[in-house]
């Protein structure tokens, strides 16, 4: 899969060759020579990761990570001409993740690169891992591990089954969830069509959560059908 990664020095026989060297590994690359061009790019691409110069005119690399950190966590690498330590604490103070004095050997960027990419995925792939028990839906969180649910903040009270119920429609959200459905997934039974149980179930579940059958927010009743979380 190719990565993209956005380049930005003002000085351009430095960033044609970091360039060169990006897509030798063929990551795709996004080169900028200023500033105003960069902010634009990290606003309009998914980028996963940036190599910016400190020292630039009118807006330096510090100020395009701290853009950067307003909405983005990919690593971000800082160049500086100077091996200064104040460079060092104020770019990881702003977010930067790595940093590497000028002039440097364009294999050991390419590495420092590849190893904050490796760091990335595996931090994230970890993160997802973590989280999949988790649903979050609207004010609405569900927590497989420990059965616990939370409507804006405030913890429900709710039964195994009520929580059941909560948790397959949420994770079908968007939906619609048949009645038959549903009995089979939590009861674990073959369903009868005179049979009430889901409904009654649904009524204290509309009832804890403060949700109106008539106009509801959460679980909503497709007549003939069944039931759906959008």
């Amino acid at each position: 899969m190719s990565r993209n990664i956005l380049v930005v020095d003002d000085e351009k026989e430095i960033a044609d060759l970091i360039e060169v060297y990006l897509k030798n590994e063929n990551y795709t690359v996004f080169k900028y020579y200023t500033a105003k061009e960069a902010l634009n790019c990290i606003n309009t691409e998914k980028l996963d990761l940036a190599i910016l110069d400190v020292m630039m005119p009118v807006t330096d690399g510090f100020a395009i990570c701290q853009k950067i950190r307003e909405k983005y966590h990919f690593p971000v690498i800082m160049l500086t001409a100077k091996d200064e330590e104040i460079d060092k604490i104020t770019g990881l103070t702003l977010g930067a993740d790595d940093y590497i004095t000028k002039p440097f050997r364009p294999l050991e960027l390419i590495a420092r690169v590849k190893a904050q990419l490796r760091r990335f995925t595996k931090y994230n792939q970890q993160d997802t891992e973590e989280n999949e028990h988790i649903i979050t839906v609207s004010g609405l969180v569900l927590d497989q591990k420990t059965r616990k649910c939370q409507l804006n903040e405030k913890a429900l009270s709710l039964t195994p089954t009520e929580f059941s119920i909560l948790w397959f429609l949420s994770v079908n959200r968007g939906r619609v969830v048949s009645s038959e459905e549903l009995f089979k997934e939590v009861w674990g039974e073959k369903y009868f069509s005179s049979n009430n149980t889901v409904m009654v179930h649904i009524r204290h579940l509309r009832e804890k959560m403060n949700d109106s059958a008539e106009k509801p927010k959460y679980i909503k009743t497709v007549w003939g059908v069944g039931y759906t979380i959008e």
